[in-house]
């Protein structure tokens, strides 16, 4: 059933996640000092070195990231299907964590909080353009107003496709990221992110062939 193939999808995005966490590694004995970063699972420790990658990557995730948890929200009340507010329950579980752990990569390398809130139109953010400084994937302010003011099923294939298409953003800037990065925290998060955003664009793949 379709359902038993997204709840099966949805914990292997889980699964990835719990284990690109546990690969995390710090830089080489030799390499910056290392310093505190606390997060809700406990202190750790953070690599202070960096290059301007790391800080694009980080400071476009932050939010890239913070625009995916605002449109999961709106599932709690506007969707129809028990899938989709799983789905968007699940994506909100896993971002927010990952915001304030990139908010601690910044203040860990000396470097303010990055904002949390895109304004303006993001011009050539859809369709696979690079958007509001280079942030992939990411919705127009007159898309997200669409999506609070959609109902029902209307919202349920409204929310997956651009969730979707979000996601895919997300994995190409993950990948940038892996390409480009040297922070090894920076990368292991690129990793997680594609690991579990893959997992969980296949499930809403399915789930819109449905809906």
């Amino acid at each position: 059933m379709k359902t038993t193939r997204i709840t099966g999808l949805l914990a292997a995005a889980a699964a990835a996640a719990v284990l690109a966490g546990c690969g995390t590694s710090t830089v080489a004995s030799g390499a910056a000092a290392t310093a505190p970063l606390p997060s809700a699972a406990g202190p750790a420790e953070v690599s202070a070195s960096h290059h301007d990658a790391d800080v694009a990557f980080v400071q476009g995730m932050i939010p890239h990231h913070a625009q995916a948890v605002q449109m999961s929200r709106l599932a709690a009340d506007h969707a129809s299907s028990p899938q989709v507010t799983e789905l968007a329950s699940t994506i909100e579980a896993a971002q927010d964590p990952e915001i304030a752990q990139m908010q601690g990569l910044l203040r860990a390398w000396g470097l303010p909080a990055a904002p949390t809130t895109v304004t303006g139109d993001p011009a050539g953010a859809n369709h696979g353009g690079a958007g509001h400084g280079g942030m992939s994937g990411m919705m127009t302010e007159d898309q997200m107003r669409q999506l609070g003011q959609a109902r029902g099923p209307g919202f349920d294939r409204m929310f997956l496709q651009m969730m979707i298409e979000h996601h895919d953003g997300a994995v190409e800037m993950a990948t940038t990221q892996l390409a480009n990065g040297q922070n090894a925290e920076a990368r292991a998060l690129a990793q997680k992110i594609i690991d579990a955003q893959r997992a969980e664009i296949a499930a809403m793949r399915d789930l819109l062939a449905t809906t």
